[in-house]
């Protein structure tokens, strides 16, 4: 994929052409994730909607520059207010559907709340706006398992820099003080419709997380439960979250 200089960083990015008319779309991956891992999800948004869509891997994943230095509990809001403006910009993106998956619809709400910018709407996939318990022991097997089994090998198909791409998210989201993260106080911010999707199975959250958004929400929120759906409801129920995603856009305010 394609390289983009962001001030002297490289950013792996692709852009999926569509009409010039329509808003744009920008997929934002999960912790472990890249433009890659997504496979052809965006592009079956895209080619319904006809709408021009952006997929990049951040900083430290896929086969962009890796990290300078350590993640810290503030990574998110690093990549939400500093980085993604800065990448918006040097595309000519504006107002666009922001689609997250996990750590990528965190990064999607605190964008759309805090970065002063206009958004058209959020679809957020298994979002996190507090730490539970569940996720912190799923992502210390996780891990293990690093050590145990050949996720190394697979995730380095799609990492060209893997270990400081798992560690710098495993170990960040092992701090004791990353406990305590949250961004509920960001969810009233939120001025624009949010789609909140999430697999009944996830293993790295509950249905507690979309409570407390939809709690706290001040813009329209539709929600998507989903059974027999783990953490990726975009691989394990794909054709209903297409659909949810197409209609959901299509309500939005041209």
């Amino acid at each position: 994929m394609p390289l983009i200089n962001i001030e002297g960083r490289h950013i792996e990015c692709r852009m999926i052409p569509g009409d010039a008319g329509r808003q744009p779309l920008v997929f934002l991956h999960e912790g472990l994730g890249s433009a890659a891992q997504w496979r052809d999800f965006p592009d079956n948004v895209a080619k319904r909607l006809g709408a021009p869509t952006l997929v990049y891997s951040r900083l430290g994943y896929g086969q962009s520059d890796r990290l300078l230095a350590k993640n810290t509990p503030q990574y998110m809001h690093n990549e939400a207010l500093e980085v993604l403006p800065r990448l918006l910009d040097a595309l000519g993106i504006e107002r666009p559907l922001l689609v997250g998956h996990s750590d990528g619809a965190s990064i999607a709400l605190i964008h759309a709340a805090a970065s002063g910018r206009a958004v058209r709407g959020l679809v957020l996939l298994a979002p996190h706006v507090f730490v539970e318990p569940v996720c912190l022991t799923s992502i210390a097997q996780v891990r293990e398992s690093y050590f145990t089994t050949d996720l190394k090998e697979r995730l380095a198909k799609h990492h060209a820099h893997v270990d400081d791409t798992f560690f710098g998210w495993v170990d960040t989201w092992l701090l004791p003080e990353f406990a305590a993260w949250s961004i509920e106080d960001l969810v009233p911010r939120v001025t624009q419709p949010m789609l909140l999707i999430q697999g009944l199975d996830d293993e790295y959250g509950t249905l507690e997380q979309p409570d407390r958004i939809e709690a706290r929400a001040r813009a329209p929120v539709r929600r998507l439960e989903l059974a027999s759906c783990g953490h990726s409801p975009h691989r394990d129920q794909e054709a209903a979250v297409l659909e949810a995603i197409v209609e959901f856009a299509g309500g939005l305010a041209p």
